[in-house]
C-alpha cells in the first residue's frame, strides 16, 4: 500500500493528504476492533473455515480497491481488509500451537511471523514495480486474486483437537469440549498474571516499533539532513533484514534455550529488549552516520527477535480451549495503546518542542518492555513452572 500512496494521490480520485495517509490505519482500526469478534468464534467453532473465509475477505477486499471510483469507496475496501487480516491473524496461532508441541513453538511462531517483514518488503516492491508499469489499480488485482487460490487451499488444513499438542499438562488438553466463550473468559485472562504482563510488554513494545516505522524516515531527513530516498530505502532495507533475520534466530534460539528454563521466552525476549533500550538512544543521539546506522541495525536485531517469542509465550499461558480469544485481546490491546496513538503522541510533542527530543519517547518504551517481560520471566521462575494461569 505505502508504494501506492503518490499515484493514488495523483489519479482521478483526488484524495487530500488526510485522506491518503488514512488509509493504512484504517486497515490498523478495523483489524484490532474486529479481532475479538473472531477469536471467540476460533475458539468454538471449526478453525480451517473460518481461516478460509479471513483470507477470502481479504482477498476479495483488496482486489475491490482496484474498481474504486471514489475515496470513500476505496477506504472501504481499505478497511474491510482488515476484516480479512483480524479473522485469519486470530486464528492461525491457536491452529499452529495444536500442531506443534512446545518445544517447536518458538522456531514455528518465528516463520510465521517472520511473513510480516517478508511480505511488507515484497509488498513495497511489487506493489511500486506493478505501477510503474501496470498503474495502481492493477497492483491491488494481482496482490488479492492469488488470495482466493489460498483460502480454497485453507479448507484442506486439518484441525486437530484443541490442546492435542499440550499431552504434558500446561495449558489443558486436547480431550476438554470448548467452551462457550463470554465475560467469564475475559475475566480469566484478566486474572490471568503472566498473560497480563506479557500483553502489557507486548503494548509498550509494539508503541515503540510504530514508532520507529511511522517517525524514524522523517527524523532522518529533518535531524539528520538524508535526503528521502536515502532515509527510507536504507531504513526499509535494514528493517526488512533485520526482521527476518531476527526473528528466526530468536525462535531458534528461544526453542533451545527451553530446556534449561520454560521461561526462555520471556527471559530472551525481556534482557534482548533491555539491551535494545540504550542502542535505540544512541541511534537517536548520535550525529555520526556510522553510529547511527550500526546503532539502528543492531537495536532493531534485537528488538525482533522477540516477535515469534512473546506471541509463542502468549499462547502458552493460556488454555488451549481460549487461545484465539487470548490472541485477539492480545492484538486489540498491543495497537489500541502501541502503533495506533504512538505516531500521534509523537507528533504532539514534537510539535510542542522537537522531534529530536519527541523521539526520545522511542527508547523509554522500550525500556518498559524490556522491565515488563524480564519482570515476568523472574516472576515465573519463582512460581517454579510455565506461566500458566
Amino acid at each position: 500500500m505505502p508504494s501506492l500512496l503518490e499515484s493514488i494521490k495523483k489519479s482521478e480520485l483526488h484524495p487530500s493528504d488526510t485522506q491518503l495517509f488514512s488509509l493504512v490505519p484504517a486497515f490498523t482500526v478495523v483489524y484490532m476492533l474486529a479481532a475479538p469478534v473472531f477469536g471467540p468464534l476460533g475458539d468454538r467453532r471449526a478453525r480451517p473455515p473460518l481461516i478460509a473465509l479471513g483470507v477470502l475477505i481479504w482477498s476479495v477486499a483488496t482486489a475491490l480497491g482496484g474498481f474504486a471510483r471514489s475515496y470513500a469507496t476505496l477506504f472501504l475496501a481499505r478497511a474491510t481488509v482488515g476484516v480479512g487480516e483480524a479473522a485469519y491473524g486470530t486464528i492461525a496461532p491457536s491452529l499452529l500451537a495444536d500442531y506443534y508441541p512446545r518445544q517447536y513453538r518458538g522456531r514455528v511462531f518465528s516463520i510465521f511471523f517472520a511473513a510480516i517483514p517478508v511480505g511488507s518488503a515484497l509488498g513495497i516492491q511489487l506493489g511500486g514495480l506493478v505501477d510503474a508499469h501496470f498503474g495502481w489499480r492493477r497492483a491491488f488485482f494481482i496482490v488479492g486474486i492469488p488470495g482466493l487460490l489460498l483460502a480454497a487451499l485453507a479448507l484442506t488444513l486439518r484441525d486437530p483437537p484443541r490442546g492435542a499438542q499440550d499431552a504434558d499438562g500446561g495449558g489443558g488438553g486436547g480431550s476438554q469440549a470448548p467452551p462457550r466463550v463470554g465475560w467469564s473468559s475475559y475475566a480469566a485472562l484478566a486474572r490471568n498474571r503472566p498473560y497480563v504482563l506479557t500483553v502489557l510488554g507486548y503494548a509498550a513494545y509494539t508503541f515503540a516499533l510504530g514508532g520507529i516505522v511511522s517517525v524514524m524516515p522523517s527524523f532522518l531527513q529533518r535531524i539528520r539532513g538524508l535526503p528521502e530516498i536515502q532515509a527510507t530505502f536504507r531504513l526499509g532495507a535494514a528493517t526488512v533484514a533485520t526482521g527476518l533475520v531476527a526473528t528466526l534466530v530468536g525462535g531458534w534460539l528461544g526453542d533451545r534455550l527451553l530446556s534449561r528454563t520454560r521461561q526462555a521466552y520471556l527471559w530472551l525476549s525481556g534482557l534482548a529488549t533491555l539491551v535494545a533500550a540504550p542502542l535505540a538512544l544512541l541511534a537517536l543521539a548520535a550525529a555520526a552516520p556510522a553510529v547511527y546506522w550500526t546503532s539502528i541495525v543492531a537495536a532493531e536485531l534485537l528488538l525482533f527477535a522477540s516477535t515469534g517469542l512473546i506471541n509463542s509465550a502468549i499462547i502458552n499461558a493460556v488454555p488451549p480451549a481460549t487461545r484465539a480469544t487470548a490472541v485477539a485481546v492480545s492484538i486489540l490491546a498491543i495497537h489500541l495503546f502501541g502503533d495506533v496513538p504512538s505516531p500521534t503522541i509523537i507528533g504532539v510533542i514534537s510539535d510542542a518542542s522537537s522531534l529530536a527530543r519527541a523521539v526520545l519517547i522511542i527508547p523509554v518504551a522500550v525500556l518498559v518492555a524490556g522491565v515488563i517481560w524480564t519482570y515476568a520471566a523472574w516472576r515465573g521462575e519463582r512460581a517454579g513452572g510455565e506461566p500458566t494461569p
